[in-house]
C-alpha cells in the first residue's frame, strides 16, 4: 500500500476507484465499503484509493479535543493494508480545507488530483462546506464530470446501523462483546512495554506496563479484561488491568498485562493487546494479600473463558 501525507502528494497514472471518510475503527460497516472499492479495482486500468483525514474533523470544526479515537494512525494503516487498499491519502484536516465548497472539492480534488472513475460511499455521506452536499449532489457532479457514484445502503451493511460512536460507547461501558462484534475484530491497544512499580512480580503476577503514547486513543472502561497478544508468532493469553491501582495508592492511569505461562523480557518492545472480555471493575482492597487472592480468582475466570472459546 502506498501512503501519501496529503492530497497534493498523491501521484498515480491510472484512474481511481475511491472512497473517503475518517474510517475510525475500520469496523464492519466501513469494511463493506472498502471491500467494494478493492473488488472494483481488480483490473490493470484502475487503482483503489482511500482518502482519510487527521486530525479527526470533529476536533477541528467543533473544538472537541477530547474526542477519543478507536485507532491510532499506525493502527488504521495496518487495518486498511490488510483489506487490500492500494493507495491511502492521509490529509491534514484544517479549517481552510473544510471551507472548500462541494463543487471545489469534487473538481479540484476528486477529478483533477485523483482522476476519479468511480466513488463508493456510505448511505449517509455528506460533504463540502458545512457538509451541505449529499448523495444527490454527488450524483449530479458525477454526470457533470463523468464519474460513477455507488451508494452503500444501511441494509447492505447490517440491520443495525453500525457507527464508530456506538463502538466508543460500548467500550466505555466495558461491553467488549458488542464492540468486537461491530468492529469485526478484537479491539486492541498498542504500546511500548515500560518499567512500572514492579509490585506484580512480588505477589506472583508480574505485569508488562503498557505505555500508550497517543493521547487520542480510546482506553476502555477501567477494570480487568481477558486479553491476548501475538508474541514471537505465538498466541499468548493473559489478563489486563486498566486503572489507578488504588490498593497501592496509584496516582495515574496505568495499563498492565499479566500473561499466562509466559516468561520473557518485553521491556522496550512494542506489543499489541487484543481485548476479549471484561471481567470486573477496578477495586480497592484492604491489603495486598486480598488483592493477590482476587487476582487468582480473575486468572481462573480468564482461563475458564479462554478454554470455552477454543
Amino acid at each position: 500500500m502506498k501512503i501519501f501525507n496529503s492530497i497534493n502528494d498523491f501521484i498515480c497514472s491510472k484512474k481511481t476507484i475511491l472512497t473517503l471518510g475518517t474510517f475510525d475503527g475500520v469496523h464492519i460497516g466501513h469494511r463493506k465499503i472498502l471491500e467494494k472499492v478493492t473488488q472494483n479495482t481488480e483490473t490493470d486500468t484502475t487503482e483503489s484509493l482511500v482518502l482519510t483525514f487527521f486530525p479527526h474533523p470533529r476536533m477541528v470544526l467543533k473544538g472537541q479535543s477530547e474526542v477519543k479515537l478507536l485507532n491510532t494512525i499506525g493502527e488504521k494503516i495496518d487495518l486498511l493494508e490488510k483489506i487490500g487498499v492500494q493507495n491511502l491519502v492521509i490529509h491534514p484536516f484544517n479549517e481552510e480545507f473544510s471551507k472548500l465548497s462541494a463543487e471545489e472539492f469534487v473538481k479540484k480534488v476528486l477529478v483533477d488530483r485523483f482522476h476519479i472513475q468511480k466513488i463508493i460511499i456510505g448511505h449517509d455521506h455528506r460533504f463540502g462546506r458545512n457538509r451541505t452536499a449529499n448523495i444527490d449532489d454527488l450524483i449530479a457532479f458525477g454526470k457533470q464530470y463523468h464519474f460513477e457514484v455507488e451508494q452503500i445502503s444501511v441494509q447492505e451493511i447490517k440491520d443495525v446501523s453500525i457507527s464508530s460512536t456506538k463502538i466508543r460507547n460500548a467500550l466505555t461501558e466495558g461491553n467488549m462483546v458488542l464492540a468486537n462484534d461491530y468492529l469485526g475484530y478484537e479491539y486492541f491497544l498498542t504500546g511500548i512495554v515500560s518499567k512500572g512499580k514492579q509490585l506484580g512480580r512480588t505477589i506472583g503476577f508480574s505485569t508488562a506496563n503498557l505505555l500508550i503514547e497517543e493521547t487520542d486513543k480510546l482506553i476502555p472502561r477501567n477494570g480487568v479484561y481477558v486479553v491476548k497478544s501475538i508474541i514471537d508468532q505465538k498466541t499468548v493469553f493473559g489478563m489486563m488491568n486498566i486503572g489507578f491501582n488504588p490498593t497501592v495508592a496509584g496516582e495515574k492511569l496505568s495499563v498492565e498485562v499479566h500473561y499466562f505461562d509466559f516468561d520473557a523480557d518485553l521491556y522496550n518492545q512494542e506489543i499489541r493487546v487484543s481485548m476479549l472480555k471484561y471481567l470486573r471493575s477496578e477495586q480497592k482492597f484492604d491489603s495486598v494479600i486480598f488483592l493477590k487472592e482476587q487476582l487468582q480468582k480473575d486468572k481462573e475466570a480468564a482461563l475458564n473463558y479462554i478454554s470455552k472459546q477454543q
